[in-house]
């Protein structure tokens, strides 16, 4: 009984939070703790990954666009309160990532969207960054139980949708992250990643850093990855957040520093 241009969220709650971890890491950057010229990264995921999942279809398209209006609105406020080159926007690319790759899954409903309203959905969201605020794309195959919803069989839809991307979004693209399963060090899943075409500017991370096989499985993936792909940093798959315990946090960061001295 409402109609759709009635719906609205009030605050979400990630630029609060994000200018509370602002202050922190100005403290730690002028500590020296941390370098001076890095960056405060904020993620957000997409609003349709949010909304997706739990909104019944005939009501989706009203709450999604409000939940959409809210995060643009979330992005707005994080520019107004931290400086623009001190920050970057990252977006977590979820749902759209997963009807992308074709796999279907309880967990992802709506396989009949067509692909140009998920590239339509990403040209809206990255259009409210203002240019100066650095922008990357974390491409996810979501995070319940700490196992995706599905596996990628391949790097192949990624790099599509990375391509796709690239192409079409008016924004400089930073980054864009791929995650790389852990059982993955073979040519099969990596291949693909010979045929990405990524705008001039825009760099690869690949999430190939895993805590439950350490350095040596992450090498091993790390090779396969430079048998296809040019350079690219290393990551995580789906974030340090997802660890879920500090010693799984520090066991992965000690994974990258040993990876980045060594190799």
């Amino acid at each position: 009984g409402v109609e759709p241009a009635d719906v609205r969220f009030g605050e979400l709650g990630y630029a609060r939070e994000a200018r509370a971890s602002y202050l922190d890491f100005v403290a730690a950057r002028d500590n020296g703790t941390l370098p001076k010229d890095i960056r405060f990264q904020v993620c957000l995921p997409t609003p349709f990954a949010v909304v997706g999942s739990v909104v019944v279809p005939a009501a989706l398209p009203a709450v999604e666009a409000a939940y959409e209006r809210a995060m643009i609105a979330e992005v707005a406020a994080l520019c107004r309160h931290i400086p623009h080159r001190d920050l970057c926007i990252q977006w977590d690319v979820c749902n759209e990532m997963v009807l992308w790759d074709g796999q279907q899954t309880d967990a992802v409903p709506g396989a009949d969207i067509p692909r140009e309203q998920l590239i339509a959905r990403m040209q809206r969201l990255c259009a409210a960054v203002p240019a100066d605020v650095e922008l990357g794309l974390h491409l996810c195959y979501g995070d319940f139980g700490a196992r995706h919803f599905v596996e990628p069989k391949d790097a192949a839809p990624m790099v599509d949708f990375a391509n796709t991307l690239s192409r079409t979004i008016a924004h400089p693209l930073a980054y864009i992250h791929m995650p790389v399963p852990i059982e993955r060090s073979d040519d099969a899943f990596h291949r693909p990643l010979a045929d990405l075409k990524l705008a001039d500017g825009t760099e690869l991370f690949l999430g190939l850093v895993h805590a439950k096989d350490g350095v040596e499985g992450t090498r091993k993936r790390l090779a396969a990855a430079r048998r296809y792909a040019g350079e690219f940093g290393i990551a995580t798959e789906c974030g340090m957040a997802r660890a879920r315990s500090e010693a799984t946090v520090r066991e992965l960061l000690n994974i990258h520093a040993e990876i980045c001295r060594n190799g």
